[in-house]
C-alpha cells in the first residue's frame, strides 16, 4: 500500500501594515512636472532682472483702445500700429463713435497695417458688439471677449491682463512660441496647447508678465534667425541644442544652404 505523504506548503509572508509600509516613490512624470515648473520660474525670475522695462509695446489709454490696437497689431508690427492709432482714435474715440464709422474711412486711416479690410470688418463689428451688448464698455471676461468680433484668446488675454489686471490666459505670439520652445518649458506649434502647457507650469500671477518677458526677450535676444545666445541671460537654463553653436558665432547651415551639397560630395 503507497504512503501518502502530507503536502507541504510554504506559509506565505505576511503583508507590512500600512504603518510600517514603505511611502511610494513618487510618479515620475509628476517629479518631471515639477522640475519643469521650477526651471520655468527660475528662467522668469532671471528675465524680470534682465527685462525690467519688458512691457505691452502698444500705446493705449484705455481698454478700448487697447482691444482696438490689438486687433491691428495681427501680422503687423506694434511700431506701425502705434503710428496709425492716434489718428483712428483721434476720429473715433469710443466704441459708440467707432460703431457709427464707414468702413472706408476706417481703411483708410488703417491702411499701412496690412489687410486692412478684414481688419476694419473687425474694428467695426467690435465696436458695434460693444456698444449694443456691454453699454460701449470692454468686458471683463475671457468668455464675454472672445464672444466679439475679432477678438480671440490672445487679443483678450492682453486686453484682460494689461487694461484690467485680471489673468485669464497666456497670450501666444509668435514671439512667445519661438521662445517657449528653445527654452524647453513648452513643446508645439499650436498657441493653444502652448498656453496649456505654460499655465500648468506657472501660477496665474504670472500670466500677464509671462507674455511680456518672453516678448521681449524674443525681440532682442532671441531672434528668430539670429538669436544672440551669447549675451543671453537664461542661457545656462536653455534646453535649445543650437544654443552653443549660436553663442560661439558659429551658427550650423541650414540644409539646402550654398555649400552644404559641395561638403557632402567631399565626405563621400
Amino acid at each position: 500500500m503507497p504512503i501518502i505523504r502530507p503536502r507541504l506548503t510554504r506559509p506565505r509572508p505576511a503583508k507590512p501594515s500600512s504603518a510600517g509600509a514603505r511611502p511610494r516613490p513618487a510618479p515620475r512624470a509628476a517629479s518631471r512636472k515639477a522640475l519643469l515648473a521650477d526651471r520655468a520660474n527660475k528662467i522668469l525670475d532671471v528675465l524680470e532682472t534682465a527685462h525690467p522695462e519688458a512691457t505691452c509695446a502698444l500705446h493705449y489709454r484705455n481698454p478700448f483702445e487697447l482691444v482696438s490696437a490689438t486687433i491691428l497689431s495681427a501680422q503687423c508690427t506694434d511700431e506701425r500700429v502705434n503710428q496709425v492709432t492716434p489718428a483712428l482714435f483721434a476720429r473715433y474715440p469710443d466704441a459708440r463713435s467707432m460703431a457709427q464709422a464707414r468702413a472706408e474711412d476706417v481703411e483708410e486711416i488703417i491702411r499701412s497695417t496690412g489687410f486692412y479690410r478684414a481688419k476694419a470688418r473687425s474694428l467695426l463689428g467690435c465696436a458695434k458688439a460693444l456698444t449694443a451688448n456691454h453699454g460701449g464698455e470692454v468686458p471683463r471676461s475671457m468668455e464675454a471677449m472672445v464672444k466679439l468680433p475679432g477678438v480671440g484668446r490672445k487679443t483678450a488675454s492682453v486686453v484682460l491682463g494689461h487694461a484690467y489686471d485680471i489673468a485669464e490666459g497666456i497670450a501666444v505670439d509668435t514671439h512667445v512660441l519661438r521662445v517657449s520652445n528653445r527654452l524647453g518649458i513648452a513643446k508645439g506649434d499650436d498657441p493653444i496647447d502652448v498656453e496649456r502647457q505654460l499655465m500648468a507650469l506657472l501660477s496665474r500671477e504670472r500670466w500677464t508678465r509671462t507674455t511680456d518677458l518672453l516678448i521681449f526677450h524674443g525681440r532682442k535676444i532671441c531672434i528668430a534667425r539670429r538669436p544672440l545666445c551669447g549675451e543671453c541671460p537664461v542661457f545656462a537654463l536653455c534646453r535649445w541644442p543650437q544654443r552653443q553653436a549660436f553663442a560661439m558665432g558659429k551658427p550650423p547651415r541650414a540644409r539646402g544652404a550654398p555649400g552644404s551639397a559641395s561638403r557632402r560630395k567631399r565626405r563621400r
